[in-house]
């Protein structure tokens, strides 16, 4: 993909002037995922996905059973996926000192892997799994490995990639999936995310709020902030009057207080300001 010069990115001006020589912290959403290969909810004139509930996950046995057989499916591709050039701007821009640290909704740990020393991942990562039971942590790797030995040959059915790391299926060949347990008591396990519905953990919250603090400005990075624990953000942020700024394809829910929008793609204009704020 070819790359733009600070000049040629529609309206990145008013961008830098608002933060140059200003300390600025990121909240990132889906959007900055995209060029990953990772699938956002509600861009590309796809309609708004129902994602799984948190309640649901919790009580039910069979809603358990789905998500891990589309999860096994799509972890495949979801863990595939390699940091894009907004990842590695973002990297750059907290190495320069411009940026404090980022603020994400994904669960792709993407930021680590291009190098984000401070993030906080309120809806925490699908890289980790927790028993429900006893509190044990496994990696998803690990994980994968023991469903794909329960249910050989999963990984012929074909599915669609979805936002969050699973894949669309049948419901006749969910039924025939073999749940695995806990190593250690066999208990129900969880992706350590939050689900819809769930709360971010307070210790997280706190963390978040601590960053947020040591920002001049919220930069929000591919997020429609139509989920709340975003939205709060930028909420908080304009009743303590800190300049919001956003960079997203479509309409978000702070439109009415942001101080400076760009609709572009989250890679060309992060990069751009990346370079233009001599990050790169």
């Amino acid at each position: 993909m070819e790359e733009s010069s600070p000049a040629t990115v529609s309206g990145i001006a008013p961008l830098l002037e608002l933060l140059a020589g200003r300390r600025f912290v990121a909240l990132t959403g889906a959007g900055c995922s995209t060029e990953s290969g990772i699938p956002d909810y509600r861009g590309g004139g796809r309609p708004a996905r129902n994602p799984i509930q948190h309640d649901a996950f919790m009580r039910r046995g069979d809603v358990r059973r789905r998500y891990w057989a589309r999860a096994t499916l799509g972890w495949e591709r979801f863990s595939a996926a390699q940091p894009n050039r907004a990842h590695r701007a973002l990297a750059a821009l907290e190495v320069s000192g411009a940026l404090a640290g980022v603020i994400t909704q994904n669960v792709d740990r993407l930021h680590h892997q291009a190098g984000s020393r401070r993030v906080v991942e309120l809806h925490g990562a699908l890289a980790d799994v927790l028993c429900l039971a006893c509190g044990r942590k496994e990696e998803r790797g690990s994980l994968q490995t023991r469903l794909l030995a329960a249910n050989p040959g999963w990984l012929t059915h074909g599915a669609q990639a979805q936002p969050d790391g699973d894949a669309e299926i049948s419901t006749e060949a969910v039924a025939d999936f073999v749940v695995v347990g806990c190593l250690v008591c066999g208990g129900d396990l969880k992706p350590d995310v939050v689900f819809f519905g769930g709360s971010v953990p307070a210790a997280t919250l706190e963390s978040a709020w601590e960053l947020f603090a040591e920002g001049e400005v919220l930069l929000v990075v591919g997020s429609s902030l139509t989920v709340y624990s975003g939205w709060r953000f930028v909420r908080h942020a304009h009743e303590q009057n800190v300049p919001v700024a956003i960079v997203n394809m479509g309409p978000t829910r702070g439109d009415e207080v942001v101080s400076v929008k760009v609709a572009a793609p989250a890679g060309q204009v992060v990069t751009a300001l990346a370079k233009a704020l001599g990050a790169l």
